[in-house]
């Protein structure tokens, strides 16, 4: 039954949807329960310093898949046409990764049963692609927990029950009916908790009635409303202006998360119970971070005109466990990003070299080594980079530089004195020549990696969603803005 082999371990990807970093108990956050995701970092590595390739799902997710920055794969907003022509306000199917080559494609290329379970929101979510050989997602990519519309190769259909559960239990269906094959398998669990909506009724009532009745929410920051706050589309009420409203949201927020815990309880069960979890890298991340009022932000990089890139957006959760093999109970400081994945992966299940060719035109470094123990012999820059459209960040362990093009406004975080970021430094003189020096660094590392005709930093991305490939027939991004402030 599935892989037996140390050198051919199976995968189980988990991935969440609009996930803070801070917004595990094991990271910090006592009052949100997570026992499950608790139990990885136990078994497993704690990433602090963890970093989405753009704060927004569909760039992020792409660059998961892919290894490259949205200034390469050309996904650089959450796709709001092309998933379905069977769906209302969509008139169109587009691949969007079409073309390029996804580390899910590899392993299927070699000798993987890839499978995928949930959320996909990169395009045409009614054909398989990536190399998937099980495909059962969801329609768009968010909306109701009940009754979600689905896609199971080609064949729509309406879900029976919360989506968590509907996602867990097609993924262990599917893991129940390769138990006779000898193959690994690559499992995608995409969540599409904790992303909104957080209503009572979106949720299982006794989880939401106990965090709305008993916590005092004191361990989540809560600013003022950001000046540039947008206004989210079809959700006025998804703003926490009043206390009331915050702890309504955060209740369904912390609901979400807890729900989805309890069905990753159930994948790991499940491997325990099948004799796998030792041959089962399990590697749980989020597409991206999310601001539950903090920065006065509800929401992530397009919660605010322009994007932001405020910690909170950026930094993503991330575990990776595998008993007996994986180093247990760490935690590494190491500044990582999504793009790191791709070869990650593929070096870890001995791969490595089917992309050997291609190895210098991805941005990501391999992090293979500190899976297998070796922290202190990991060498890379330690500086992370991030874009959505034309906002750009650099980041080191105490710094932080963003940049918009064409003409600001930019920002300059001093990190190490001011961690919550809270002051604007970038007019500070007492930081000039290290500002002019990132700002360099950014430009030279977006310059080896962008695709001249996807580069973000030429496109007119708003935030408010992308409608078609860029160099397309259409304008790729759209472009309706309505700010908090004007209401």
């Amino acid at each position: 039954m599935a892989s037996n082999d140390p050198n051919r371990p199976n995968i189980l990807f988990i991935l969440s949807d609009d996930q803070g970093a801070w917004a595990m108990n094991c990271a910090g956050t006592p009052e949100v329960r997570t026992p499950n995701l608790d139990r990885l970092a136990d078994t497993g590595i704690r990433f602090e310093n963890f970093f989405c390739a753009s704060p927004v799902c569909s760039p992020a997710r792409a660059s998961i898949l892919t290894g490259q920055i949205p200034s390469q794969h050309g996904v650089q907003d959450f796709l709001r046409a092309g998933n379905s022509v069977d769906l209302p306000g969509d008139d169109k199917t587009i691949q969007y990764l079409e073309g390029q080559t996804t580390y899910t494609e590899l392993l299927a290329e070699n000798g993987y049963d890839v499978a995928l379970s949930g959320k996909w929101h990169i395009g045409d979510s009614a054909t398989p692609q990536a190399g998937f050989a099980y495909w059962n997602v969801h329609a768009t990519g968010s909306g109701n927990y009940y009754n979600a519309p689905m896609f199971q190769n080609g064949e729509q259909y309406t879900s029976d029950g919360y989506f968590s559960d509907v996602i867990t239990d097609n993924a262990i269906g599917y893991l129940d009916d390769q138990k006779s094959s000898e193959k690994p398998f690559s499992m995608n669990v995409h969540y599409t908790a904790p992303h909104a909506p957080w209503g009572r009724e979106q949720h299982p009532s006794d989880l939401y009635d106990d965090y709305f009745d008993n916590c005092p929410f004191d361990t989540v920051r809560w600013d003022p409303i950001h000046p540039n706050h947008l206004l989210k589309e079809g959700a006025s009420g998804s703003v926490g202006s009043t206390a009331a409203e915050r702890r309504e949201l955060l209740s369904g927020y912390f609901a979400a998360i807890t729900a989805m815990d309890a069905n990753i309880g159930r994948l790991i069960d499940w491997l325990e119970a099948n004799n796998l979890r030792e041959n089962t890298l399990i590697v749980f991340t989020a597409d991206n971070g999310m601001s539950m009022g903090h920065h006065g932000i509800w929401g992530k990089g397009n919660g605010t005109f322009p994007a932001n890139m405020y910690d909170t957006a950026v930094k993503v959760p991330a575990l990776i466990s595998r008993p007996g093999h994986v180093p247990e109970g760490q935690v590494v400081l190491n500044l990582l990003s999504h793009y790191d994945l791709f070869p990650t992966i593929l070096d870890y299940v001995r791969l490595g070299y089917v992309f050997a060719d291609a190895r210098e035109s991805l941005p990501g470094t391999s992090f293979a080594s500190i899976l297998e123990g070796g922290l202190h012999t990991f060498d890379r820059s330690v500086v992370v980079f991030d874009e959505y459209g034309p906002t750009r960040m650099i980041r080191t362990n105490s710094l932080k530089y963003i940049h918009r093009y064409p003409d600001g406004p930019h920002e300059f975080y001093d990190l190490a004195n001011d961690p919550n970021e809270t002051v604007n430094a970038i007019d500070d003189t007492a930081f000039r020549s290290i500002i002019r020096g990132m700002r360099n660094e950014l430009q030279e590392w977006f310059d080896r990696y962008a695709e001249p005709e996807r580069d973000g930093s030429t496109q007119n991305v708003k935030g408010r969603g992308q409608i078609d490939v860029v160099g397309g027939t259409e304008e790729a991004f759209a472009q309706d803005l309505t700010f908090m402030r004007d209401l």
